[in-house]
Order: structure tokens, then sequence, then C-alpha cells
């Protein structure tokens, strides 16, 4: 099931993270969710509003050249990759990628692509394509998770 939503600015955006960081402190066990789209689609714009929607105050960075960026919210952890720069999944392996799928733990995964074969299917897959003006974005959201933004509209946020 997928369910496709039009943003046309960054609060959109923001209003997008904060539905699905109230569906994520709703959840009993991990979340992982995976945020696919070009450079400069608004995979770490999104993060950063979700972060700040979950409780954390800080700077967001990109994890970029580190790969990861771990956050310890007062209600989940936080481990916020991105794989961009992944020469080959297996180093995802080598670097213990199961262990950060941990109960209570949500992992952001940005180009999940690159650690195909190496990551746990996603609860919910955010794709998101440039539209036609330049800060419109289609945000199509699929999983298993996806049903619950059904009915959800940027008119709703």
């Amino acid at each position: 099931m997928s369910h496709t939503i039009t943003i046309n600015s960054e609060s959109d955006t923001q209003s997008l993270a904060q539905h699905i960081a109230a569906h994520i402190r709703l959840q009993q066990n991990g979340f992982t969710l995976f945020l696919q789209g070009d450079l400069g689609a608004g995979k770490t714009t999104f993060s950063r509003y979700l972060l700040r929607a979950l409780g954390h105050e800080g700077a967001v960075k990109s994890p970029t050249y580190t790969l990861v960026e771990p956050y310890e919210l007062p209600s989940i952890k936080v481990f916020h990759f991105d794989l961009y720069r992944l020469g080959d999944p297996e180093e995802l392996e080598f670097m213990g990628i199961r262990d950060y799928f941990e109960q209570r733990a949500l992992v952001l995964v940005e180009w999940p692509e690159q650690g195909e074969g190496c990551l746990p299917q996603p609860d919910l897959v955010l794709s998101i394509l440039h539209g036609s003006q330049p800060a419109q974005r289609h945000v199509t959201l699929t999983g298993s998770h996806s049903h619950y933004f059904s009915q959800l509209s940027m008119g709703d946020a």
C-alpha cells in the first residue's frame, strides 16, 4: 500500500514530520524509516524536523561523512544513517549494522539502496521527488505503516 502527498513548503515538511513522529511515539518496538530521493530532495531536512518533533533540541548534522549520527532522546534512541558515500554494502556488516536495530530505537536511513542486502525491511519508506515548483515535493509513503497516513494531506497537517 502506498500514499502520495504533495508538499509545497518547508512548513509542510515540518507538518509531515510531526505526524510521523506522533505515530513513531506510539510504537512499542523499534521503527525503521527509509528516506529515498535525489540529492537535494529534502531527506536530511525531513530528518531534522522529525528529530525535533521527537524532542531533540540541538543541531542536527547530516551523517554524510560520519555514516551515522546517534541521538539519545528521552523517549527513544535515534540512529540517523546516510549511506550515500558507502562503497559496498558489506561495510555495514563490518561496522555492526545489526546492533543499531535494537528495541525502542528509531533508525532513519538515507540512501537505503546503497545498503541493499544488509538492511532489514523498513516499517515505512518515504520516497521524495522534486515537483514542478522549486519548493514542491511529492512524497510517497509505502510499507507496513503507510496505511496510518492514507487520509493525510497537507491541508490536514
